[in-house]
C-alpha cells in the first residue's frame, strides 16, 4: 500500500490532520441534520425553509469534501464512515419527527453558531502548525457564521 507524504513535520500535520478529521465530523454530521430538517420540516414557512436547507446542505458537503482533500494531501486519510460520524458528532441535532419550521430554525443557528465556534478553536491550534489548514479552516467559519446569520435572520428572537 502507498502512503502519501507530507510536505509538513510530523507534529504540525498531527495538529492538522486533528483539525482535519474533527471538523469533517462537524461537517458530515450538519449535513445529515440539514437533510433531516429538509425531509421533516412543517410549518407556514415550510417552502422557503426546505430550500434554504438543501443550500446549506449543498454547501456543507462541499466544504467537507475540501476538508477530507487537505487531509488526503497531508497524508493523512480522512474517515467519513457512518460509524465514525455517528460515534464522534457531538452537536446539537433535532428529535425524531416533524420540525416544525420555528424549531428548526433555533436548531440550525445553535448547531451552526457551536460548529463555528469549534471552529475557531482549530483555527487557533493550527496557526503555527499549518498556515494552509488554518486558511482552509477560517474560509469554512465564515461560511458557517453566513449560513447562521441567514438562519437567524429568520427568527428576530435570534439575532440578540
Amino acid at each position: 500500500m502507498t502512503v502519501m507524504k507530507s510536505t509538513i513535520p510530523d507534529t504540525a500535520r498531527q495538529v492538522a490532520g486533528s483539525a482535519l478529521q474533527n471538523t469533517l465530523v462537524d461537517l458530515l454530521g450538519i449535513s445529515l441534520i440539514g437533510k433531516q430538517a429538509h425531509w421533516n420540516i412543517v410549518g407556514h414557512r415550510f417552502r422557503s425553509l426546505h430550500l434554504q436547507l438543501d443550500e446549506l446542505v449543498t454547501v456543507i458537503r462541499e466544504a467537507a469534501d475540501t476538508v477530507a482533500e487537505r487531509a488526503a494531501t497531508l497524508g493523512l486519510p480522512p474517515d467519513g464512515r457512518p460509524e465514525t460520524i455517528a460515534s464522534a458528532f457531538a452537536l446539537p441535532g433535532p428529535k425524531d419527527g416533524w420540525i416544525r419550521d420555528d424549531d428548526a430554525v433555533e436548531m440550525m443557528v445553535e448547531t451552526l453558531g457551536a460548529a463555528a465556534t469549534r471552529l475557531r478553536e482549530r483555527i487557533d491550534a493550527t496557526e503555527r502548525a499549518d498556515p494552509v489548514t488554518q486558511d482552509l479552516l477560517i474560509s469554512i467559519t465564515a461560511e458557517l457564521e453566513k449560513q447562521r446569520w441567514m438562519f437567524a435572520a429568520e427568527d428576530a428572537s435570534q439575532t440578540d
